[in-house]
C-alpha cells in the first residue's frame, strides 16, 4: 500500500489562489471594461478575453481542489488587496481600460511567471499554461499604439496612469508579502540563487520599462 501523498506547501497554495482570485478578478474587469468599449467589435474582443479568464480560473481552482484545498478558503485572503488595487486603480475611459491591462496585468505576470519557476511539475506548467496566452496584451498594446499615433498629446497622461497603476500594484504586493510571509520565502530562495531579491525586482523592472517604451509612453 502506497504512502499517501505529502499536504501541499502553503507556498503553493497561496500562489495557486492568489493567480486563481486574480483570474476571477480579470473576468469582472474585463466584462467591465468591455462596456468601454468605442465599438462593438472591440467589446467582442473583450468579451470573448473575459471568457478565457472563467477557463483559466477554472484550472486554478481544480488543482487546488485535487490538493484537498477549499478553494473560496484559500482565496479569501487575497480579496482585500486585489479589491483595492482595482478600486483604486478604475479606468476612467476605453485606453486607460487598455493600459491597465496591458502595464498593470503585464508586470503581475512578469511575477507570476518568476514564481513558477520555483515550482515542480504539474504546478509549473499549469501556472505557465494560464499566462502565455498574449492576445489581450497584443491588442491593447495596438489599440494604445494607435491612440498616440492619432493624438501624440494622449501620451502624456496615459503615462502618468502607468506609473499611478504600477505604485499601487506594487503597494498591495508589499501588503501581500508581509501577510503571507511564504510566498516571499518562495521566491526568496529562487532569488538568492540570482543575487538575491534585488535581481528579482531589476528584472521585473527592465521588463515594464520594455513594455512601456513598446507603445510610446514614457517610464
Amino acid at each position: 500500500m502506497s504512502a499517501p501523498d505529502p499536504p501541499p506547501s502553503t507556498a503553493l497554495v497561496d500562489l495557486l489562489a492568489l493567480l486563481a482570485y486574480g483570474e476571477l478578478q480579470a473576468f469582472d474587469q474585463m466584462a467591465t471594461d468591455a462596456r468601454l468599449a468605442p465599438n462593438l467589435h472591440r467589446r467582442a474582443v473583450l468579451s470573448e478575453m473575459a471568457a478565457a479568464e472563467i477557463v483559466n480560473y477554472r484550472r486554478l481552482a481544480g488543482r487546488l481542489t485535487e490538493l484537498g484545498v477549499d478553494v473560496e478558503a484559500a482565496m479569501r485572503p487575497f480579496v482585500p488587496p486585489l479589491e483595492h488595487y482595482h478600486d483604486q486603480t478604475e479606468p476612467r475611459d476605453w485606453l486607460e481600460a487598455l493600459a491597465k491591462a496591458y502595464v498593470g496585468d503585464g508586470i503581475a505576470d512578469d511575477f507570476y511567471r518568476e514564481a513558477a519557476l520555483c515550482l515542480d511539475s504539474p504546478d509549473r506548467e499549469l501556472v505557465l499554461d494560464v499566462l502565455h496566452d498574449s492576445r489581450y496584451a497584443d491588442f491593447a498594446a495596438q489599440e494604445i499604439r494607435d491612440a498616440i499615433a492619432a493624438d501624440p498629446k494622449v501620451a502624456n497622461p496615459l503615462s502618468m496612469w502607468a506609473r499611478r497603476l504600477v505604485g499601487e500594484g506594487l503597494s498591495q504586493a508589499q501588503r501581500v508579502a508581509v501577510e503571507r510571509p511564504a510566498l516571499t520565502v518562495l521566491i526568496a530562495g529562487r532569488a538568492a540563487d540570482q543575487d538575491g531579491i534585488g535581481a528579482l525586482f531589476k528584472r521585473l523592472t527592465t521588463a515594464h520599462t520594455a513594455r512601456m517604451a513598446a507603445v510610446g509612453l514614457n517610464n
